[in-house]
């Protein structure tokens, strides 16, 4: 049609052939969804668990490729060398990442009804929970469910008690919010490409990510951005333009003069607002939030008789402030500038008031990695790899971490190859002084809570990782029961994931954390902070508890190549989030020092 505007008019226009229907390319997250998809409707089905646990297996290898699977496609990489990722897989994964199809998902959308996916993004509900409602109520959407629980219905199910019922409720009320919410590192890939588009327009001088992104929270509903422009010439309105005509726009919810709002083909909400220079400060604060920081701010604020919004700060008709984020806090409450990460109203503006605000942990401050897998386990790369890896991203020490049974299983570690992957790691370091590698491994935790490896296997190593790995769903006091044990075992360095969350598929498991920050204080363990962003586990209340504990926390990116490192990004923010300070964090010591202190753990 567009190219038809600059020619005469026919004067007898053909019908035209119907267009082919337009591919749809996509990014590694959105398969790696449509698997996760796959997953959960087999699941509801009752299908094969190998088949279903096989297309979980890609879904998180695909979600860590290297490079986009177009991109490894392209260059004639062969997938099927990637762990669990057969030669159909494979092919779904280029049928994927080529056109945006797959076969089998849509079969089994076709079998379901359409509103049984919007369940599946209910957080306390996973596939087994959605499949039970759906057979024993006939439940087929967040309606149905809400009509159910009001019914008492659903009370009435097995393993839907009175917590699950009341948390269900809220999420399905009608003022829920029913947008899918995201990771921070999904949120990440779709955000800060955008900003970057946005900051090469002509005329546009400054453009920030707000809202709950720029807060680290651990998971994201929708993604503000505020950009400045010239007010001279076309600039804002082009801004404007640009920003919907972004070639990863699904469909555009709102376009004005100042302000527009997409979603983008992963499902992902972006708002942008074009403001004034002097009031950017203003509405970076405030569209930052959190509403309830926002709201005691404004407390203070209208003591003093003034106003605070978007736009500035301002006695009576006059602006006293806002060209800044200083200059609100400044003039509005008398506080110094809070960082992003703090704005809870959790305690920070007191502390800001006192002079007692912490000096956060920095990115640059972590100088090791607590937890990584090899391709001796489920892991990518090869030692050498992950060594190569470490030292580009400036990294003096990586701790192995490879899960290790007693008995032999897929991706995982035997005791022999526990042992020779020992020797690998001392040939590694004798070659090499850059990037110090420890010894360690991932034991299990059983539902008694003894570790799942003999003490002599264990003994030799720099540090030990336990892990609960099963049985996620006990009651609280005997989950408490089980890590209090495994606190307790002669060779225990680090608590690894303790709430075993995994976003959105499980949620924390129930504990009585108070006790175990305590045992792990009597006992001089450590708790990990998993940087997987599907994990963020400490989150960063436990975080808090912990230093106030004076437990010390293990940042580890729980990475499985070396490109998954970056993790490192995301555990940070949550320990800014949990009021960390560079001594808060285990990894922040020097290569030796940290050793020293993960070796009088073993025992």
């Amino acid at each position: 049609m567009a190219a038809e505007r600059g020619r005469a008019k026919p004067a007898a226009p053909k019908p035209k052939a119907p267009a082919p229907p337009q591919e749809r390319r996509l990014a590694n997250r959105e398969i790696a969804q449509a698997f996760e998809d796959i997953a959960d409707f087999l699941e509801i089905k009752g299908d094969n668990p190998f088949r279903i646990r096989a297309y979980r297996n890609a879904a998180r290898t695909v979600a860590g490729l290297p490079s986009e699977a177009a991109e490894l496609i392209a260059r004639g990489d062969d997938l099927t060398d990637f762990p669990g990722i057969g030669d159909d897989l494979a092919e779904q994964i280029a049928v994927l990442a080529a056109t945006g199809e797959n076969e089998v998902l849509e079969r089994l959308k076709k079998r379901f009804p359409p509103g049984l996916t919007d369940l599946l993004r209910v957080r306390a509900l996973g596939p087994k929970r959605v499949a039970m409602l759906y057979r024993k109520l006939k439940v087929s959407d967040l309606a149905g469910l809400r009509a159910a629980i009001e019914a008492g219905k659903v009370a009435k199910l097995a393993g839907f008690g009175e917590k699950l019922v009341a948390s269900l409720a809220e999420a399905v009320a009608p003022a829920a919010a029913p947008a899918r919410r995201h990771t921070l590192a999904d949120a990440a890939a779709e955000a800060e490409p955008l900003a970057e588009y946005l900051r090469e327009v002509p005329g546009v001088e400054r453009v920030e990510i707000a809202g709950s992104y720029r807060r680290g929270r651990e998971d994201v509903g929708d993604v503000d951005i505020l950009a400045t422009a010239a007010k001279s010439g076309d600039a804002i309105p082009r801004a404007i333009r640009r920003f919907v005509a972004y070639e990863r726009v699904e469909a555009v919810l709102a376009e004005g003069e100042t302000r527009a709002a997409i979603r983008l083909k992963g499902g992902l909400q972006v708002d942008l607002r074009v403001v004034a220079r002097r009031e950017f400060g203003a509405a970076l604060y405030y569209f930052t939030g959190s509403k309830a920081h926002n709201i005691a701010v404004r407390a203070i604020a209208v003591k003093k008789k003034l106003k605070v919004n978007e736009y500035g700060v301002f006695r009576g008709a006059k602006r006293v402030g806002g060209d800044t984020e200083e200059s609100v806090f400044a003039s509005a409450a008398g506080l110094p500038y809070i960082p992003p990460e703090l704005r809870e109203d959790r305690g920070e503006i007191d502390a800001a008031r006192e002079g007692r605000l912490p000096k956060l942990v920095e990115a640059g401050d972590v100088a090791g990695d607590l937890h990584c897998r090899s391709d001796a386990s489920d892991g990518r790369d090869p030692l050498e790899a992950l060594v190569a890896a470490a030292k580009q991203r400036k990294l003096s020490y990586i701790a192995i971490v490879d899960p290790c049974r007693r008995i032999a299983s897929a991706n995982r570690l035997d005791l022999e190859g526990l042992a020779r992957q020992g020797e690998a790691i001392d040939r590694i370091n004798a070659a090499q002084s850059d990037v110090l590698v420890l010894k360690g491994v991932e034991a299990a935790i059983r539902e008694d809570g003894a570790l799942d490896l003999p003490d002599e296997a264990l003994a030799g190593l720099d540090l030990v990782v336990g892990a609960v790995t099963d049985q996620f769903a006990l009651p609280a006091e005997k989950q408490t029961t089980r890590l209090l044990r495994a606190l307790d075992a002669k060779h225990m360095s680090i608590l690894a994931h303790p709430l075993n969350r995994f976003f959105p598929q499980r949620a924390a498991m129930s504990v009585n954390f108070e006790r175990v920050i305590a045992a792990a204080k009597a006992r001089g363990r450590f708790l990990e902070l998993n940087a997987r962003p599907e994990r963020l586990d400490l989150p960063d209340t436990f975080c808090r508890a912990a230093k106030e504990a004076g437990v010390r926390v293990a940042l580890g990116s729980d990475a499985r190549s070396g490109a998954e490192f970056e993790n490192l990004r995301w555990g940070v923010l949550t320990a800014r989030r949990g009021w960390l300070e560079r001594g808060d964090v285990l990894n922040t010591l020097s290569a030796a020092e940290a050793k020293a202190a993960l070796r009088k753990t073993i025992g």
